[in-house]
């Protein structure tokens, strides 16, 4: 008597492990592609040397600028514990970018083949993660080489152990955002590491203004603490490389596809020269965390009185504009210490970035005409309205960073604080980018004359009013 055979449902059905997806994801791709090793290779030597290249003519560029008399001669001691300053601020925002990209990513096919599948997430996702420690040590190795030696360091050893810490305080960064992607929503300790070094950076900012606004010299450090830095950064990696493997399981769909939008967001704002589309993203994520608000009534009385009331009621509820805005009068007391020579310069940059960050009413009245015909009244009259706060907090920036500029002539301050409103105005009132413009064929390819009209609508006019601060101020 013969075994009747085996039908579908007697077959026994593994579950595959994530190398096997991954191998066959990776011939699948395969047969779409004709690039052979060597040509990628090539691609990775080319871009190596590239930024090599260009990367050390701007490190020789800069430390010639520092030295040039445009500049001015300032003090060693400030300008070091300012660049210090400046590293901690970096890597504060550094921490704030990788929490925002996840930092691990996936695509949403990867989401809805993989992730939702019952695959290992841990054996999925560690490929990924090494990736992502390699180049994030590397890049980090490459920027204290890049640091070591615009402050002047030629040795080979002291540059070798500035790429050391760089490397072990980018992984060790990259690997505590990681733990912090596995971590429940509502968790504090995020938000501590990554406010404890923006806060540090504040303070010895303000200490470093207020000792050289007094004529006091600073004392600089005789050897380069790269050494220290290697040693703490070492322990700090090992142990959240195991606190990431470990948490690799806990990484769910949601944060891994959070990360991914940013990262389209991006990359379409830059390919397209819109940084709009990036805005937006980050604008609505923004009022998404607030959740709820007290409501309170306005003040009686016009229609415009209402709107101003409501533009500086956003400021209320978006406090970080305020806050960047007050910061960027310390950062333009420091750059006064460090580069007196460019005192001028900086604070007519450092104006238009402070009152563009008060011009949220203005860019969403200007980007949606259904918002414009509901609120009623002529496109003029509510740009008008709108402006008043951003017009308000760049005077009021401007007077306060008075005393970090020679005056020069009397008309000069005035007419740069229009002129820097007038700036942000028309950055805040750009209205879509039109794609169908013209383009000049030049030896370096098509460059889209029109597109970076459009794109520079607000800084042109930025560019202007430094021009005119150098040569007249």
């Amino acid at each position: 008597m013969t075994a009747a055979p085996a039908t579908i449902a007697d077959t026994p059905v593994g579950v595959p492990s994530a190398r096997q997806v991954r191998t066959h994801l990776r011939k699948a791709r395969s047969r779409h592609h004709d690039h052979s090793l060597g040509d990628v290779l090539g691609d990775a030597y080319v871009m190596v040397l590239f930024v090599g290249m260009y990367g050390w003519f701007a490190i020789s560029a800069s430390r010639d600028l520092l030295d040039s008399p445009t500049v001015g001669q300032a003090e060693p001691g400030v300008r070091w514990w300012l660049a210090v300053a400046a590293l901690l601020a970096g890597a504060g925002l550094a921490w704030r970018g990788l929490r925002a990209l996840g930092p691990l990513l996936v695509t949403p096919a990867t989401q809805s083949w993989a992730t939702s599948a019952p695959i290992d997430r841990r054996a999925w996702l560690a490929p990924r993660f090494v990736l992502l420690l390699l180049g994030s040590a590397a890049g980090t190795a490459a920027l204290g080489v890049a640091v070591a030696a615009l402050g002047g360091v030629s040795e080979p050893s002291a540059l070798g152990w500035a790429a050391a810490a760089g490397a072990g305080w980018g992984a060790a960064a990259l690997a505590l955002s990681v733990v912090a992607q596995s971590s429940r929503s509502g968790r504090r300790w995020p938000s501590v590491v990554g406010a404890a070094p923006m806060v540090a950076a504040a303070v010895i900012t303000a200490l470093v203004v207020f000792v050289g606004r007094l004529d006091d010299g600073l004392p600089r450090p005789t050897t380069t603490p790269t050494v220290a830095l290697f040693a703490v950064a070492v322990p700090l990696a090992v142990v959240g490389m195991i606190l990431a493997v470990r948490a690799l399981p806990r990484v769910d769909r949601a944060t891994l596809t959070t990360g991914a939008q940013f990262a389209n967001a991006a990359a379409t704002a830059t390919i397209l020269l819109d940084p709009s589309l990036l805005a937006g993203l980050v604008e609505s994520r923004r009022w998404r965390r607030i959740g709820r608000v007290r409501s309170r009534r306005f003040r009686p009385g016009p229609g415009w009185w209402a709107l101003l009331q409501a533009d500086v009621r956003r400021l209320r509820r978006h406090p970080s504009a305020v806050l960047i805005w007050a910061a960027l009068i310390g950062v333009q007391f420091a750059a006064a210490l460090a580069l007196p020579g460019l005192a001028g310069a900086t604070q007519v940059v450092f104006a238009y970035l402070a009152a563009n960050r008060l011009t949220g009413g203005l860019r969403s009245v200007s980007r949606s005409p259904g918002l414009r015909r509901a609120l009623g009244g002529s496109d003029n009259l509510l740009r008008g309205i709108h402006v008043v706060v951003p017009a308000v907090g760049a005077g009021l920036w401007w007077l306060l960073t008075l005393p970090t500029v020679d005056p020069g002539p009397a008309w000069l301050a005035p007419t740069l604080a229009l002129g820097v409103v007038a700036a942000a105005f028309r950055a805040g009132t750009r209205p879509p980018i039109n794609y169908g413009g013209a383009t000049v064929n030049t030896p370096f390819g098509m460059i889209p004359v029109d597109l970076m009209r459009q794109g520079s609508r607000g800084p042109a006019l930025l560019a202007v009013l430094v021009l005119v601060q150098l040569f007249l101020g």
